[in-house]
Formats: C-alpha cells, sequence, structure tokens
C-alpha cells in the first residue's frame, strides 16, 4: 500500500481537493508516473477525474454507523521470549 494515500473516510467532510489529491497519487502509483509526459497527459488526467469521480461516490455513498458503546477487547495472548515461546504471566 501506498504510504502517502491517506483514509479519507471519517466523521468530518472530505473536501474536493483532498479527493483529487488521493486519486493523483493512486494513479501515480499504478502508472509508475509522478507526472506523464505530454503524450500520456490527457490520459492520465482523465484517469485521475475518474478515479476522484468514484472516490467521492464512496465516501458520499458509505453508512458510518455511531460510535457504539465501548466493549472489552479479547483476551491478552503472553507476550513471546526471545525464542518464540510465550511467557507465563510475569
Amino acid at each position: 500500500m501506498c504510504r502517502s494515500i491517506v483514509t479519507l473516510r471519517g466523521a468530518e467532510p472530505v473536501s474536493d481537493e483532498e479527493v483529487r489529491a488521493a486519486a493523483l497519487q493512486f494513479v501515480r502509483k499504478v502508472s509508475g508516473y509522478r507526472a506523464p509526459s505530454k503524450a500520456n497527459a490527457e490520459v492520465f488526467d482523465r484517469a485521475v477525474d475518474e478515479v476522484a469521480g468514484s472516490v467521492r461516490r464512496l465516501l458520499d455513498g458509505l453508512v458510518i454507523p455511531r460510535a457504539a458503546a465501548p466493549r472489552a477487547g479479547p483476551a491478552k495472548t503472553p507476550p513471546l521470549r526471545g525464542n518464540g515461546a510465550r511467557t507465563a504471566g510475569r
């Protein structure tokens, strides 16, 4: 996963600039071009526009549940020792 692509889903609305920036990073990663040549600029820009549109529709259509009451987490597993064996509760 490209580390420069950030999660946009959340409680706060996402700007069109943030959506376009994420789309640009995605297209750069997939195409292997940071900036396309003049011969590829049109198809590159069209791909960014299409990805941005898809991302916007996705974000606008997601149903984000309200915060649920905190639940008890899973039982803790004892940490591993250097040899890979589990340690008994220290």
